[in-house]
């Protein structure tokens, strides 16, 4: 039997301060993410305002049209670019007779798809319970059935009440899991000894994994979706004769859900305990530049914003600069320099050292294992003084 294919339709505000182009583009990001949880999304709809309306996030005419469409299509799902409170959630759904997602949801259910071993999927089943547990007024979960459903309910006690226990007890449950996981793997950190370790990080479908499987020689999924990985995985790489450590863990994105940063906060501890971060940026991405600061600024709330950074701007076989007319009253933005203006920018910053780079179609890779044998060989050298046969 054929898979129905799950339908929806993409909704998102623009503020007053976005720009039409950015707000398209992020819409685009939406659609992806729906995608890659085999979702289509038919239609898009959106609204200029300064503020989503705390009730029902659209204005009135705007919500009525959507739900016009939904009923007309029956199409399965509403998603929004945007976390949407528990009190949103229900308003658009009695509104429009159509299931709510919003952006967090929609990431969560992907992590859940994605999630592969144990740990990776006790760290995903946390976030959704943590996103859950706000939101379980209204809901007839019948969350009690998975605890046999008897003796569970004291005198009086509502079922958001005794629903909000039953999660509130898995979350600690989940927590004590994690905790002994996160022992067990800190202790086999500590047995990889003082070899110098290279975290990739980046914005998520860049390129990582692609690049891990070329430098590391192994066989690390890797496919054009988002989150493709989410389980860290570390390998062996030795360059002539330095050896060192290399690990590729999730993709960042815009908005990542705090309850995923909260959750993974231990598997990122090997971006954290990392020597050097080879953060990895898709070059051909209209809204590179963006991505960038968005990795930068989760770095930051992970507390790694005080590693070395070495940038590798890969997929340039797929940039396509975009036309500029001088004489337009249009800021020219970098999206419009060609490849070469892009490298001079961006090799006259003395501080961060960049290599431009195809993992797909190889070029630039021996000059990127050159300069990582380098900088691996300075910090070896340094940790391994009496080690001559480096020299």
């Amino acid at each position: 039997m054929e898979k129905t294919v799950e339908t929806a339709v993409a909704a998102s505000v623009i503020r007053d301060k976005d720009q039409i182009r950015v707000s398209e583009e992020y819409l685009d990001e939406l659609v992806f993410l729906a995608s890659t949880a085999d979702i289509e999304v038919k239609k898009r709809f959106t609204q200029r305002l300064d503020h989503p309306y705390s009730g029902t996030y659209f204005g009135s005419g705007k919500l009525a049209e959507v739900k016009e469409y939904v009923q007309e299509n029956c199409i399965d799902y509403i998603i929004f670019d945007d976390e949407l409170s528990p009190t949103q959630m229900r308003n658009i759904e009695k509104e429009t007779g159509c299931s709510v997602i919003d952006r967090t949801g929609l990431i969560l259910d992907i992590f859940a798809q994605r999630a592969r071993t144990a740990y990776a999927k006790t760290q995903v089943e946390l976030a959704q319970y943590q996103y859950l547990l706000p939101r379980l007024t209204g809901m007839w979960t019948h969350l009690e059935r998975q605890r046999g459903g008897i003796n569970m309910r004291g005198p009086g006690e509502s079922q958001l009440e005794t629903d909000r226990r039953i999660v509130l007890d898995r979350i600690s449950r989940l927590k004590d899991q994690l905790k002994k996981i996160d022992r067990q793997m800190a202790s086999q950190r500590g047995n990889r000894g003082q070899l110098v370790r290279i975290s990739l990080v980046g914005y998520t479908n860049v390129g990582k994994s692609t690049l891990m499987n070329l430098l590391a020689k192994s066989d690390v999924f890797a496919e054009n979706k988002l989150f493709a990985t989410l389980d860290t995985t570390v390998r062996k790489v030795v360059l002539e004769n330095v050896p060192f450590l290399l690990s590729d863990t999730v993709g960042f994105i815009r908005k990542l859900p705090t309850q995923l940063i909260e959750a993974f906060k231990s598997t990122l501890d090997e971006v954290r305990e990392a020597d050097i971060l080879m953060h990895v940026v898709d070059i051909s991405h209209p809204n590179f530049e963006d991505q960038i600061a968005v990795v930068s600024k989760t770095l930051r709330d992970i507390g790694a914003a005080d590693k070395p950074v070495y940038m590798v701007f890969n997929k340039i076989d797929a940039y396509e600069p975009e036309s500029y007319d001088e004489f337009s009253i249009d800021e020219k933005t970098s999206r419009n320099y060609t490849l070469e203006e892009i490298k001079n920018s961006w090799m006259a910053h003395e501080h961060t050292p960049c290599i431009f780079i195809s993992a797909k179609e190889r070029i630039g890779i021996d000059k990127l294992r050159s300069d990582l044998y380098k900088m691996v060989a300075e910090i070896h050298a340094g940790r391994y003084p009496f080690d001559n046969f480096l020299w």
